[in-house]
């Protein structure tokens, strides 16, 4: 991969708002597709809240007048009697997402309704039992609903997954009281992208810290709106898992450095440098990790390609493991993979965004190998499907 490219993968994605940058113009549609996410296929049904988390101790970084605020989504196993399906965004975000996905892809945003139906039931009672958790940071710039799939399978298979929106980078975010934060980030620098993770860092570890208030009992809502039944007695802080796609990656990994309470983490396509040509890397690339961590890349990124991956694993201490997905790309690691193909667009003219994997076989894989991940370390129960190719999921690779 060329330093073009790496720049792409790197700072670029961590402050860039757009998708790509050369998508041609569909043809018009008065109506918008229908859009859907595959079924989650593990045993146990989807609920979710939200929370309002304020932090009276910190100022807002892009924003300085305001204290940090942040919105989080928490999925978990649950009993769905009498609970309705959510939508995948509030209808202020979805507009504003739609408005700037259709910007880039150069079609009327009428086409792009993101308030559709998604596998989640709203404030289900918690089934009995505490489940392992895990963190989800979205890519740069990008809403925490667009890893919805993954996070939804997780779920099915006995995780809480909680989901952090990072104000004022996301496209909009809605808080309780109607109020929506646009997106307010400076020009992209390599110090804005410094800023940017040391934020998502700090973002990460409050949630971290509400989260333990809610497992004792509390509720950290800053509303003190009514939390599901049996959701703090759901979980197990004793045993956390972090996966972020792009920056959400880096996220990870730059939280784990710091923070002992997570235990194992998976970054999806992100690289782990400010300045590739700069040699300017993260700490978790110069210390590495004494912990599991998983690398799933696509198309022409890997280590192979990346110098912040390969001085990641000369100083990482612990499992590792490398997953790449030839045929797919950047945003093969997000919902676009399966909604961008609805559209009336030229599947050529998306590959430089989701790839030509095919996006069904493509999101049972990554399905498979991050609950495989995280049932290995975080349950402690060995995954032989971490060991090797698989006939079951040929698009995968594991790169020597």
């Amino acid at each position: 991969m060329n330093q073009k490219r790496l720049a792409v993968r790197g700072l670029a994605l961590l402050t860039g708002v757009a998708l790509a940058a050369s998508v041609p113009t569909a043809a018009a549609s008065p109506l918008p597709v229908r859009f859907e996410l595959p079924a989650p296929t593990g045993p146990y049904s989807v609920g979710i809240t939200e929370l309002h988390l304020v932090d009276q101790a910190r100022q807002d970084p892009w924003v300085p007048t305001a204290v940090r605020e942040l919105m989080v989504t928490i999925r978990y196993p649950a009993t769905v009697n009498g609970t309705s399906p959510t939508p995948f965004m509030s209808p202020a975000v979805a507009e504003v997402t739609a408005d700037e996905d259709a910007a880039t892809l150069k079609i009327d945003p009428a086409e792009l309704d993101y308030g559709f139906t998604t596998h989640s039931n709203l404030n289900a009672h918690a089934v009995p039992g505490r489940r392992p958790v895990v963190l989800y940071s979205p890519g740069g710039s990008r809403s925490r609903s667009m890893g919805a799939s993954l996070m939804e399978q997780l779920v099915s298979e006995g995780y809480v997954v909680v989901a952090i929106d990072h104000t004022h980078e996301a496209p909009a975010v809605e808080f309780p009281d109607g109020r929506v934060a646009r997106r307010a980030l400076p020009p992209s620098s390599i110090e804005v992208g410094k800023r940017l993770i040391a934020t998502r860092v700090q973002d990460t570890g409050f949630v971290l810290d509400q989260l333990e208030v809610l497992a004792r009992g509390g509720n950290p809502d800053a509303g003190r709106r009514r939390l599901p039944h049996g959701l703090g007695r759901s979980l197990d802080l004793g045993r956390i898992g972090m996966v972020g796609h792009s920056a959400g990656g880096f996220t990870a990994g730059e939280t784990m450095v710091s923070d002992r309470r997570i235990d194992a983490g998976a970054n999806l396509d992100g690289s782990m440098a400010y300045s590739q040509s700069a040699r300017d890397f993260g700490r978790v690339v110069n210390e590495g990790l004494d912990r599991p961590f998983l690398l799933m890349s696509a198309g022409n990124h890997s280590a192979a390609s990346d110098p912040s991956w390969r001085e990641f694993l000369t100083n990482h201490r612990a499992w590792a493991r490398q997953l790449h997905l030839p045929e797919g790309e950047h945003f093969t690691f997000t919902d676009y993979q399966v909604l961008l193909p609805r559209l009336d667009i030229d599947p050529a003219a998306l590959a430089p965004l989701i790839g030509t994997v095919d996006p069904a076989r493509s999101t049972a894989a990554q399905r498979a190998y991050l609950t495989a991940f995280f049932d290995q370390h975080l349950r402690h129960r060995p995954q032989p499907l971490l060991d090797g190719p698989s006939d079951r999921y040929p698009d995968v690779r594991f790169p020597s």
